[in-house]
């Protein structure tokens, strides 16, 4: 396929080695379309300001503003000439609020001859606190000059693209590169196709290129973004059309599960009655599964509706139909838990045994442990297979699968290794989708004789928009139903630094729990040793020590480091939970030590459990019945309802505690706020969404792209995605490999790199 050339040029050629070699390293920009498709962040207008008092810390911003007063400061320095040092202080103002630059050493005498109050400029650099107070230390900056009518003139109603920069290239370099490279943009081949965008009033591709970049009015920004969002949900939505046509082609081994066999058993044995959404999710499953070609389905649900039993179901029906299933999970910790829960679920339904590692004995070496060897009619082997599993357990495990004799396989990325062979395999289970990336979950299904069938779960609900462009390759079912006997959970905020005895009440919340019987959980952000925290000793106290800052939009920065799983564990057995069985639980721990601590958890061995995000999600203990999260405010809206969700899961009320020192007014209590205020998850998750880049949702991990939507909003822009899903099923339809449109297949392969375009193309 040609490539464009003004638009694949090298920016060396352009704009020269030097500012080409900081554009590639700052910002990921490497032809002449990197750089045109690298969009003014916002625009300001001569005679507007910029609100300083919304400066993000810790963040390179660019304002535009006027000096107020500027002071050169003379002090005592034994490293400067003479014994004296400069520092130049400069405040800047916007009409509502006042930032202060600083200047120092030889750094002084420029800016002291040009900032003089009165001056205009525009100032790049990173916000920072001194003192209390806002300010940018040596910042760049660019005079806005305005002395004779005509530059007033021409300044006057300009809107002034300020542009996504860093400390190495400030917004108005950006704008000169992108001045010398925008005679480029007529050249630029059009990705839509133009009935789609006649029919939508989008303007031409050059013309957005040069509105966004250089516009006259704040119409031409609208009519710009309007035709760039559909580029991105455009071109995003083909790549995944073309996917889900090229797997439609593709043949399976229909897994029809027999009315008298492994699954029928299972349901016979059951001590509760499915729910109709579990009824009405296990037969779509059932129906992919009978289909010719793979099912791709994607099954998310709320914390505890009882994904994992679906998808057990489905591995039960494909081991009916004589293959095998996989389940791929993300952690050991949760791969232990999966194999633990399913051959209890399964009872003798799992009597050819099961295989585990047990802690290492004195002379060396694990145990085989052999399973419930029963008489079951219809029974299967369920093996665990993860990198860390002895070397006898392994060979079973991989002898087990390689010949059929194990119908079920519950694992790590140990699955994906090419040692790791199939007799059939039917279907893959992907638990967590989240945590694997596309390439991982399909090196799996290339493991099969003909494309396995696909089931990928969440427990992380979301929103509509962003599973039609994350997952928009794989049909959606969703349970939204808890089973029958679920206790609702109450969600505090607890706040340490200002009520300090809020959190002695919640350990004694604890205490009353253990007393009654139940069980508790106790997160902490880290580990807390040596190798994870050079800082270690410096943490506050697990009763809630004050952190050094105070309600100041700057003092994050000089927040304790978080806490710590060993230091609160050992705080909380000397002290307030003094004669509980306490125990902790790590990612860094053994695997046999972490199935350990876990047995001995589930079967009510310990009382409370410290631990860091390992038991976020697949983590069933019935009898635990609160959870007390320490520095909540370190954790994401999502990730916390996750973590909720690990109580409340038998008949017994949930409980938790979402602990922080962050004060009232701040953003982090009012995510906790929002947490606490409610038990939907999809409501939380377009919170979360709404306070994250778009990038975090859609990173190279989930989409396959090089880079993070630019101008499209996946919540905002709800209704240009579906419309869009629409449009490019109907062109990829008419033209699968997009030969009638090479503006498209341009803009396809500038969005995929080249092993995600090779995948595709293999389906």
């Amino acid at each position: 396929m040609d490539l464009v050339p003004a638009l694949e040029e090298p920016l060396k050629k352009v704009l020269g080695p030097a500012t080409a070699k900081v554009m590639a390293e700052h910002l990921g920009l490497h032809t002449v379309g990197d750089l045109l498709h690298h969009y003014p962040r916002r625009y300001e207008e001569r005679g507007q300001l910029t609100h300083l008092a919304d400066l993000p810390m810790d963040e390179h911003v660019t304002v535009v503003a006027q000096v107020a007063d500027a002071r050169l400061h003379t002090f005592a320095s034994a490293r400067a000439p003479r014994g004296k040092g400069q520092r130049l202080e400069v405040t800047i103002t916007d009409g509502s609020g006042r930032l202060q630059l600083v200047f120092f050493g030889n750094g002084v005498h420029k800016p002291h001859k040009e900032l003089l109050p009165g001056t205009r400029a525009m100032f790049a650099g990173k916000v920072s606190v001194f003192n209390r107070r806002l300010q940018l230390a040596h910042p760049a900056y660019e005079l806005l000059k305005g002395d004779t009518e005509e530059t007033v003139e021409s300044w006057a109603g300009a809107l002034i693209p300020l542009y996504p920069a860093t400390a190495k290239l400030e917004s108005w370099k950006i704008g000169k590169a992108v001045q010398t490279a925008l005679p480029s943009a007529q050249e630029a081949l059009d990705p839509l196709p133009g009935a789609l965008r006649e029919g939508r009033g989008l303007v031409p591709l050059p013309e957005a290129l040069l509105k966004i970049h250089r516009p006259q009015t704040k119409a031409d920004i609208e009519d710009a973004r309007a035709r760039l969002k559909w580029d991105e949900a455009f071109v995003l939505q083909v790549a995944l059309a073309r996917r889900r046509h090229a797997d439609a082609q593709l043949p399976a081994v229909p897994r029809k599960a027999g009315p008298r066999g492994l699954l029928a058993d299972f349901d016979d044995r059951l001590p509760f009655t499915l729910t109709e959404g579990q009824r009405k999710v296990s037969r779509e499953i059932f129906d992919d599964l009978a289909a010719e070609h793979p099912m791709h389905r994607l099954l998310q649900g709320e914390v505890g509706s009882g994904k994992t039993l679906v998808a057990l179901r489905a591995m039960l029906a494909v081991v009916d139909a004589g293959g095998q299933a996989a389940m791929l999970a993300p952690t050991e910790v949760l791969a232990q838990q999966h194999h633990r829960s399913i051959t209890e679920m399964m009872g003798e339904l799992a009597s050819w045994g099961l295989w585990r590692e047990a802690p290492p004995q004195k002379g060396g070496g694990g145990r085989r442990e052999g399973g419930m060897l029963g008489g079951a009619e219809h029974a299967t082997k369920v093996v665990l297979l993860t990198g860390s599993m002895g070397a006898a357990a392994r060979r079973q495990a991989l002898l087990d699968l390689a010949t059929g004799e194990a119908g079920l396989v519950i694992g790590t990325h140990a699955l994906i290794e090419d040692k790791v062979q199939f007799h059939d395999l039917g279907l893959v289970v992907v638990d967590e989708q989240h945590r694997f990336g596309v390439e991982q979950r399909d090196a799996l299904r290339g493991k099969g004789k003909q494309p396995p069938h696909l089931l990928v779960m969440t427990a992380t609900p979301i929103p509509r928009t962003v599973a039609m462009t994350v997952f928009g390759d794989l049909e959606t079912s969703v349970l939204d139903q808890l089973p029958a006997g679920r206790s609702p959970i109450a969600s505090h905020v607890v706040p340490a630094a200002d009520k300090p005895h809020f959190l002695a009440r919640a350990w004694e919340r604890v205490r009353e729990e253990v007393a009654k019987g139940h069980q508790a959980y106790v997160v902490c952000p880290r580990i807390g040793d040596e190798e994870d925290d050079p800082g270690k000793g410096a943490s506050g106290k697990a009763s809630g020590g004050k952190a050094s800052g105070g309600a100041g939009a700057g003092e994050e920065a000089d927040r304790r480091p978080p806490l710590a799983v060993l230091e609160v564990a050992d705080q909380l057995a000397r002290g307030p939970l003094s004669g509980l069985r306490v125990e902790v639980l790590h990612g860094r721990m053994q695997p046999d030590d972490k199935d350990a601590v876990m047995r001995r958890f589930a079967a009510g061995d310990a009382d409370v459990l410290v631990a860091t995000t390992v038991i976020e999600v697949g983590v069933n203990v019935p009898n635990a019945t609160v959870m007390v999260i320490m520095d909540a405010d370190r954790f994401g809206v999502s990730q916390l309802h996750q973590l909720r969700g690990r109580v409340g899961r038998g008949s017994a009320p949930g409980l938790c505690l979402l602990v922080t020192e962050m004060p009232e007014a701040s953003p982090a209590r009012g995510r906790l706020n929002a947490v606490a205020a409610t038990l939907d998850g999809f409501e939380l998750s377009r919170i979360d969404l709404e306070q994250r880049r778009e990038g975090d949702v859609l990173g190279q991990a989930q989409s396959g792209a090089r880079s993070s939507l630019r101008v499209l909003a996946v919540i905002e822009d709800e209704e240009i995605i579906a419309e869009a899903r629409e449009e490019a099923a109907a062109v990829v339809a008419a033209d699968p490999e997009l030969e009638h449109l090479p503006g498209l297949r341009t803009a396809l392969d500038a969005l995929l790199d080249e092993e995600r375009e090779q995948y595709l193309e293999k389906g």
